[in-house]
């Protein structure tokens, strides 16, 4: 084989590695937060408001942000789920939700930054729902975790 048909096939080669890459980026592209429906959405100062009174203990809350985030500040009660952004994390969430009944009440909020560019939020919503619950809301947190719940005064738990 000649030299220049050797590059040409490394080439073509490349070129379908980056096409192929393109494809499963487009594919697994987060959804956006903005996809979970409208009458499952919970904002901040309505749930702060549930777990001074306590009523929020009835409704299994779950982290699904990143851990160090949790680690810093969480909502009282609420439990570390894993990133709804990898499959890893993800498994994490099916695992701690494996043997619920499915209308259970759930929770899950985030606050990694803004609502509309959150990469954890829908999948985590999906996820549970494609399980079968039939309960689940999720928190709006507009800009991130410390401004929009932290910085108002609500119930803060940290990580040992």
């Amino acid at each position: 084989m000649t030299r220049a048909r050797i590059l040409r096939q490394q080439f073509t080669a490349i070129i379908l590695a980056a096409c192929l890459l393109m494809a499963a980026g487009v594919a697994l592209a987060a959804k956006p937060a903005a996809s979970i429906p409208a009458d499952k959405l919970v904002q901040p100062a309505d749930w702060a408001a549930k777990v001074t009174d306590g009523s929020a203990a009835a409704t299994l809350t779950l982290h699904v942000g990143f851990r160090t985030m949790f680690d810093q500040a969480h909502i009282p009660g609420s439990e570390y789920a894993g990133p709804g952004n990898s499959g890893a994390g993800l498994q994490v969430l099916r695992e701690r939700v494996v043997h619920l009944a499915r209308d259970v009440p759930i929770l899950i909020y985030c606050g990694c930054c803004p609502w509309d560019r959150c990469p954890n939020m829908a999948a985590a919503y999906d996820a549970l729902v494609e399980l079968g619950f039939t309960n689940v809301r999720a928190m709006v947190i507009e800009n991130n975790f410390g401004a929009d719940w932290v910085e108002k005064g609500y119930p803060v738990a940290r990580t040992e």
